[in-house]
């Protein structure tokens, strides 16, 4: 990413805090985690690590648009994926957590992660989402090939 690209995603990011200056000395300071609330700029799909892993590789196709800003956290074995806000959406699916309106998301800056979370693809400013169609469908490939690999209990 270029400079302009950092800074343009930075600002982009810290816009969705109720204090961006505030937002932006959290991210310098301390551990670098500032909690944004979503719902109004983005909404967050947070998905077991395997699966969103996975998803994420699918999504990297040259027949589809660069994916969108994909935040990992390390500790929680969680990726999670913005996407549009939607107040109507209902993502259903064993371990899929959604946060819209009404819900904080701790998120480290664009250029540095912070405790266990890091971005495997930051925000580049322009407001680039993930396309909840497209995403779905990574989902559920993705979901399908875990199905086949895991072996069964008991076996």
């Amino acid at each position: 990413m270029t400079n302009a690209m950092w800074v343009h995603g930075i600002e982009w990011l810290a816009a969705a805090a109720p204090n961006p200056r505030t937002c932006k000395r959290a991210w310098d300071e301390g551990d670098g985690i500032a909690l944004l609330e979503a719902g109004r700029y983005w909404d967050v799909l947070s998905v077991p690590d395997h699966l969103g892993l996975l998803t994420l590789d699918l999504l990297w196709r040259p027949s589809l648009p660069l994916p969108g800003p994909t935040l990992v956290d390390s500790a929680a074995h969680r990726v999670g994926f913005f996407l549009p806000p939607d107040p109507g959406s209902h993502w259903v699916g064993a371990g899929l957590r959604h946060a819209g309106r009404g819900s904080w998301v701790a998120v480290p800056p664009p250029y540095r992660a912070g405790r266990s979370l890091e971005w495997l693809i930051p925000p580049d400013g322009t407001g680039s989402l993930h396309a909840p169609v497209t995403l779905e469908m990574a989902l559920r490939q993705a979901n399908g090939t875990l199905a086949v690999l895991t072996p069964a209990h008991g076996d």
